[in-house]
């Protein structure tokens, strides 16, 4: 299958019709006219209204850029950044109380995904701490077991997440 080059025109089933601003190894990212940009997968269903000419690179500039944060954050304290989903930015999370005397609590979604995401990292640096500590191999595994479950409460926020590759896997998953 021949990749479509930056600036190929499509038709989306669920999208519309949009324009091709970069391409991954594994991704379209298109601008549509109504629903801004998406990555949508290389092999999913779409017409093709005009491919443009040129070879697209086999790495792009998002699988370098990818692999670089990842070799940042293994030798620093720098944390990726997490995409939220299209749909969700701007939005509000409201927490309303059963009792109608009470006011409701509005959060602005960003901040609540923040926090999301800090749980999901600080997880993370726990399973390292856990794995490089002196426990025996036991005590380890069942601490690791207590963290996948974590993981799969969590699955619930998967929804915010814009890119699956960030998103919280539970005992499933693995």
């Amino acid at each position: 299958m021949k990749l479509l080059g930056i600036s190929s025109r499509i038709n989306h089933p669920e999208y519309g019709k949009g324009v091709v601003t970069n391409v991954t190894s594994k991704h379209y990212w298109v601008t549509f006219i109504e629903h801004g940009l998406e990555t949508i997968d290389i092999d999913s269903e779409f017409e093709v209204i005009e491919a443009a000419d040129g070879d697209v690179d086999a790495v792009s500039f998002i699988d370098i850029e990818t692999s670089l944060v990842e070799i940042l954050k293994r030798w620093s304290d720098v944390s990726e950044i997490i995409p939220i989903a299209d749909k969700w930015k701007g939005g509000q999370l409201i927490l309303k109380p059963q009792d109608t005397t009470l006011q409701n609590k509005e959060i602005p979604i960003e901040t609540f995904f923040h926090k999301i995401v800090m749980v999901r990292d600080r997880l993370r640096v726990m399973e390292q701490k856990i794995n490089s500590s002196n426990l025996d191999d036991q005590d380890k595994v069942d601490l690791q077991q207590y963290i996948t479950r974590i993981y799969g409460s969590l699955t619930t926020f998967n929804v915010l997440f814009k890119v699956k590759e960030h998103q919280f896997v539970g005992s499933r998953g693995n």
